[in-house]
């Protein structure tokens, strides 16, 4: 499964989060240290909805950038 992050500049680090899995959060130094996070975040929040036989989501979060004028 594919899942939608998103990613945030907090004061001193990085935070991210999936949307479609709430409650699943990490943080990190830098960028790709919390994407590596999140990636660990992932598979521990999916594996504790399997042990407690919870369904686990399909990915509905998509991600889009507009350009606007400044």
């Amino acid at each position: 499964m594919r899942y939608a992050i998103v990613i945030e500049k907090a004061e001193n680090n990085f935070c991210a989060y999936v949307p479609d899995l709430p409650g699943c959060i990490a943080t990190g130094a830098t960028i790709e240290e919390v994407e590596q996070e999140i990636k660990e975040a992932i598979i521990f929040h999916l594996d504790g909805m399997r042990e407690d036989g919870i369904r686990l989501p399909m990915p509905k979060s998509l991600v889009e950038y507009i350009d606007v004028a400044a």
